[in-house]
């Protein structure tokens, strides 16, 4: 989801730690080094990585091209293949007969029966082109802070895994507790008073 878009869903976070200097250029290294693999003419069925904002199919993370005044703005982007069953099916079938036919027998076992499967599904996968997913990040990093422009479960984890495996550095979310907990400069005597809060239902 583009941070421009009309209507936004946004996830924010608390980065927990530095980069080592100079920043730029390390962040630039390790974006490049995670960037999203194109799948088109693989049978890999997802692909997940960073590209860029302004290009998003064709990543380029040199220089300052990502950096916005004080910030880093950059893109997650998930490619999947989806084949919906009834074409893998079809695709098998028609797989089987040509096996059957190939060695004369009148079946197949199990084993058999899985390797086509397998092969077909491949195939299809090299033949079909990757449904890309794309999901900004403008990162400030003299506050710490991160908004990535999506609340899906799926997309929020993906991001989350691919964040620290790039930067090394923990990402905390933002909701009520957090946000007391870590941006309030609450006392010890007040976050020990909040750690003992617990929840209450007011049906």
């Amino acid at each position: 989801m583009s941070f421009l878009s009309s209507n936004v869903s946004i996830t924010n976070y608390i980065v927990n730690g530095k980069l080592e200097d100079p920043v730029v250029e390390t962040v630039s290294e390790k974006l490049s080094s995670h960037v999203i693999e194109d799948i088109d003419d693989e049978s890999t069925e997802k692909s997940v990585g960073w590209t860029s904002y302004d290009n998003p199919f064709e990543p380029d993370f040199q220089g300052s091209t990502f950096v916005v005044g004080s910030h880093f703005v950059f893109t997650l982007r998930i490619d999947k293949k989806q084949i919906s069953p009834r074409i893998i099916l079809k695709h098998y079938q028609k797989e089987m007969i040509k096996k059957l036919k190939e060695t004369g027998r009148d079946y197949l076992n199990k084993g058999e029966k899985k390797a086509v499967k397998e092969y077909v599904i491949n195939l299809l996968h090299q033949r079909i082109p990757a449904s890309p997913h794309m999901y900004d990040i403008v990162w400030n990093y003299e506050k710490s802070r991160i908004s990535f422009f999506s609340n899906q479960k799926t997309a929020n984890d993906e991001f989350e895994t691919l964040f620290i495996k790039t930067f090394n550095l923990e990402l905390i979310r933002i909701f009520p507790y957090t946000s007391a907990f870590f941006l309030q400069n609450l006392s010890d005597l007040e976050k020990d008073i909040l750690n003992r809060l617990t929840s209450d239902s007011f049906i």
